[in-house]
């Protein structure tokens, strides 16, 4: 059967197939949710594998390489991979790199699941020890002849501490090791690690990169051969991206650059009035000269310090649920990296799991609020924090 148009003259499809001639270059991506794809006969199918053409989704789907030829691009790569999320990009990197004796140094203020996901390992018999990776010689001090892997973010979750990353990626290298680095609250558009020597860059897609809150993904880029490592062993393990979630964030990814540096110039506004704020006794941000790792940031970044930021708020829990209670434009959420600005509570959310001691020893106390900062007017963003301060400034004088 064929189906034409009313005028009856282009022919729209015969069979199932589409002409080529009516969607040959279209301006938005398509999105391919099939979950295979036909092939002639094995001739054609062995050709489909030859070429890594599309036969089954989980090993190859057209919107889950688009993104990752964006991603390999804008972390100047050799390759990229995609993940369901950015906590299986973490995961399936560490599983297919490790092996049972292996030794890992990892930065003791990481995001609390990648703390826990990394305990996990010695299940399979490799070892983890958490350092502070600001400290240069207490890195080297750890490793030994079974160290595989550094691993440590751009910019910590939470306390925002930077990690000067040719000089832990020098480091990694004099000992044959490789250095993973989560670029997510940077994103490539602020911070290229690997071509500062980093051998992994992990992003959370879900996060900056897709920017609107309804994906979560996240991308893998390094040198062909490591990628080939890993995508090996995501195949297997069924990590792979989901086609929609992959059509997107390439959507997203579209407005990144301008999304992140109207963040930046935000979070730097907003941090600076918090840090003049008398109901303020900290705030962590690596564009205030306050941040002790200030200079290496100006350096590293270029004078864009991303939209990330933690401030500790005087008082009790009644005192920060009433300033939560009083915020308008800003909300209380478990994610980061949108166009609005969000907020959350780690000791409740990122590192609710994490033992006291370890909280103390990385600074997480009852009284620190992470920020992840909009695009919103900055003048509006600001007005919404000083009302919610005031509020309990107001509740205090009475």
């Amino acid at each position: 059967m064929t189906y034409k148009n009313e005028q009856n003259t282009n022919i729209l499809y015969k069979g199932n197939k589409i002409n080529p001639n009516r969607v040959s270059d279209p301006e938005v991506m398509p999105l391919y949710l099939s979950t295979a794809h036909n092939v002639a006969d094995l001739d054609d199918l062995q050709n489909t594998y030859d070429r890594k053409g599309y036969a089954y989704t989980r090993s190859h789907n057209a919107n889950r390489d688009g993104i990752a030829e964006l991603m390999t691009y804008l972390e100047q790569s050799e390759n990229s991979v995609i993940t369901n999320t950015g906590m299986s990009a973490i995961s399936t990197t560490l599983l297919a790199l490790l092996t049972s004796g292996d030794h890992v140094v990892a930065d003791k203020t990481l995001y609390g699941e990648s703390i826990d996901f990394l305990k996990t390992l010695s299940k399979y018999g490799i070892l983890v020890d958490f350092v502070d990776v600001t400290n240069l010689d207490e890195v080297a001090s750890v490793i030994n002849a079974n160290t595989r892997i550094l691993y440590t973010e751009t910019v910590s979750n939470p306390m925002m501490t930077v990690a000067n990353i040719k000089a832990i990626a020098d480091l990694a290298h004099s000992h044959q090791s490789y250095l993973i680095v989560d670029n997510t609250f940077m994103t490539p558009v602020l911070f290229h690690a690997l071509t500062d020597g980093a051998d992994v860059v992990i992003n959370s897609l879900t996060k900056f990169a897709n920017g609107h809150g309804d994906v979560t993904l996240g991308s893998i880029s390094a040198k062909a051969e490591i990628i080939e490592k890993i995508y090996n062993l995501q195949v297997l393990l069924g990590t792979t991206g989901d086609p929609f979630d992959s059509w997107l964030a390439t959507r997203g990814i579209r407005t990144l650059d301008l999304r992140v540096k109207k963040q930046s110039s935000n979070a730097l506004s907003l941090a600076t009035f918090l840090e003049n704020h008398q109901l303020i006794s900290k705030v962590y941000y690596a564009g205030l000269k306050s941040h002790p790792q200030h200079d290496l940031a100006e350096a590293q970044f270029s004078n864009q310090y991303g939209g990330m930021l933690s401030f500790e708020l005087k008082g009790d829990r009644q005192t920060i649920n009433k300033f939560l209670q009083e915020l308008n434009l800003t909300k209380y959420a478990m994610t980061l990296g949108g166009i609005r600005t969000t907020i959350s509570h780690p000791v409740s959310s990122s590192h609710y799991d994490t033992p006291e001691e370890e909280k103390a020893k990385i600074g997480i106390t009852d009284q620190l609020l992470r920020v992840s900062v909009g695009i919103e007017d900055e003048a509006d963003l600001i007005h919404d924090f000083e009302y919610a301060l005031s509020q309990i400034e107001l509740e205090e004088g009475e």
